[in-house]
């Protein structure tokens, strides 16, 4: 698996990263995660992106990671759900950093998003220094910022934040065209989320209720079929490839679905007529769809 430096820290992510969240729902039992995990090792994916909005996922990270902790870059999300603290306040962040480092059993996280914080909130700075406190108390390696649009811009040229979590798919490439190069010219570590759309190609009727309903209906609109590869290599070669891309993150409790994307992103980038396609057809559409996603 092709590693690479995370922006300017001194943390190496594997090009593929494993989204944690499915492990903590229900139908995933403790066992069946830890497999993936130790799945994901064997393939070489060393970036793991949990929350502590993913159910058990943390819990299920911590029974596992002791044993492995020097061989994962570790990631996960804080500011909101800390019962008596305020969404996005000081002890909100100060505190779900405490919550995570207990929960995770290690006694430094690589990496913590404060996730989809609104812009005002992100310049009012209160959940912004916490965060900051947590880095100088050896408590998170790198500061970061997980969203989209506004505040995602606003979170790569603030000159606070070491890292970037945002969506870049076949069908959202706005940030990837407005945001992350930026990002990584000013050495942020750069995590692509969503890389398989939620897979809107598996249905040939527009989804309900799935959280793909939009990605459809563009791709659709793109009126393209991959020419080289399948959907799903096509769109993780896509964002795994990325200008300013550090790690491209996939979510399965499926280890043959992880085992698939690993192959993908081993066949290295698109070819450059390819990647160009997707580009110009998004482009096309990028002004009536700014903002939707």
């Amino acid at each position: 698996m092709l590693k690479r430096n995370f922006g300017l820290s001194a943390l190496q992510v594997s090009a593929l990263g494993f989204g944690a969240g499915h492990i903590g729902y229900d139908g995933v039992s403790e066992r069946q995660a830890h497999e993936l995990l130790d799945r994901a090792l064997e393939l070489g994916i060393t970036f793991i992106d949990t929350a502590r909005g993913y159910g058990l996922s943390e819990q299920r990270i911590g029974s596992w990671l002791p044993a492995h902790r020097e061989n994962v870059v570790l990631s996960t999300k804080v500011g909101y759900g800390v019962e008596g603290a305020a969404d996005w306040s000081a002890a909100a962040v100060e505190r779900g950093v405490d919550e995570a480092l207990a929960t995770l059993r290690t006694d430094v996280i690589d990496v913590v998003f404060l996730h989809s914080c609104p812009l005002d909130v992100l310049q009012q700075g209160d959940a912004v220094q916490a965060l900051l406190a947590c880095v100088a108390a050896g408590k998170v390696r790198v500061p970061g910022y997980s969203g989209e649009n506004e505040a995602l811009a606003w979170a790569a040229e603030a000159g606070v934040f070491g890292a970037v979590q945002s969506s870049v798919n076949l069908a959202d490439q706005r940030s990837l065209r407005e945001v992350l190069p930026g990002a990584a010219r000013n050495g942020l570590g750069v995590v692509a989320k969503r890389p398989l759309a939620n897979a809107p190609w598996r249905h040939a009727d527009r989804p309900a209720g799935v959280y793909g309903e939009t990605y459809w209906d563009r791709l659709r609109e793109m009126g393209l079929e991959p020419d080289v590869d399948d959907w799903t290599g096509t769109a993780l070669r896509f964002s795994a490839y990325s200008p300013g891309v550090s790690t491209a993150i996939v979510g399965t409790s499926n280890p043959a679905n992880l085992e698939a994307a690993a192959a993908a992103v081993a066949r290295g980038p698109l070819p450059d007529a390819e990647r160009q396609r997707w580009e110009a057809a998004f482009a096309a559409h990028a002004a009536d769809w700014a903002g939707e996603v």
